[in-house]
């Protein structure tokens, strides 16, 4: 019971951030300017009031959306939780890779170093899939060709509406209210207020660029192996292992080993990285 209600918990946390990530994201599509990004997501602490703070609390808040649903996947991982029948489990976690798209759009759109260096790298992993990679390219990201208009709206509505099909029948059944979480709000308000939001302009001379925090072991790898190998294969395992999750008790046992054991690899990779 204590484990059930724990991952309750992190999963109400995780909306709770979710909403408050919306919430100020409307505030800011209303200035940002998909044709000029980094001068736009520069600009918006001088051209709308405490834009700053709106700045900090969209990127702090859908930092922690994601951090605490990953959390929230941990303890579903090593705990009973409720059990689904195997299609609703597969539709569920096909949520899970658009999160990190609509979190990883989002430092794209930004238009800075970090942003840039990631769209360059997100392209080149698409086009590297065999037959639909054009394809899927044009529909996520096309930023060699049409710069942030594509990324810009797939960021605002097209991967939200997707990700709000696939965990719908969840959220539906785990509603929660802001009101219960006064603290963890006035937390994340507090930070935001305290510490701003990153923007990496351009540097002369300087030849590495690290990609966002959840990017770095994908981007390490990337140093040995073959975008379409590190790019889709080996989040793929990590995805095969948890759609396996759910089923019979040798088949789910085994799932969680491989779940846990790339989450651990992957975190080791990502420390690697972060030491260049």
């Amino acid at each position: 019971m204590k484990r059930l209600l724990l991952e309750s918990k992190w999963g109400a946390m995780s909306l709770v951030a979710l909403y408050i990530s919306i919430l100020s994201g409307v505030v800011l599509a209303l200035q940002y300017d998909e044709v000029h990004p980094f001068y736009s997501a520069a600009s918006l602490d001088l051209l709308i009031p405490f834009g700053s703070f709106w700045r900090s609390l969209h990127f702090y808040s859908s930092q922690l959306f994601f951090l605490i649903a990953v959390v929230h996947l941990v303890a579903i991982l090593y705990g009973p939780g409720d059990r689904l029948a195997l299609g609703k489990w597969l539709w569920l976690i096909a949520g899970m890779p658009v999160a990190l798209l609509l979190l990883f759009t989002g430092y794209v759109l930004r238009g800075d170093a970090t942003g840039e260096s990631a769209g360059l790298i997100a392209e080149n992993i698409c086009l590297s899939i065999p037959v639909i990679g054009t394809m899927l390219n044009s529909l996520l990201f096309a930023v060699a060709e049409e710069g942030m208009k594509r990324v810009y709206a797939n960021h605002i509505v097209g991967l939200g509406v997707l990700w709000i099909i696939f965990t719908w029948d969840h959220l539906r059944r785990y509603r929660v209210t802001v009101n219960q979480h006064g603290w963890f709000v006035l937390g994340i308000i507090a930070f935001s207020l305290v510490f701003s939001a990153p923007m990496e302009p351009m540097q002369m001379g300087v030849f590495h660029i690290a990609g966002p925090w959840f990017f770095l072991g994908l981007q390490e790898l990337l140093r040995y192996m073959q975008p379409f190998v590190a790019g889709v294969l080996v989040p793929l395992v990590f995805m095969v292992s948890l759609g396996f999750l759910q089923t019979n008790h040798a088949w789910g046992r085994s799932a969680r080993f491989f779940a846990g054991a790339w989450l651990i690899l992957y975190g080791c990779i990502t420390l690697v990285a972060l030491g260049r």
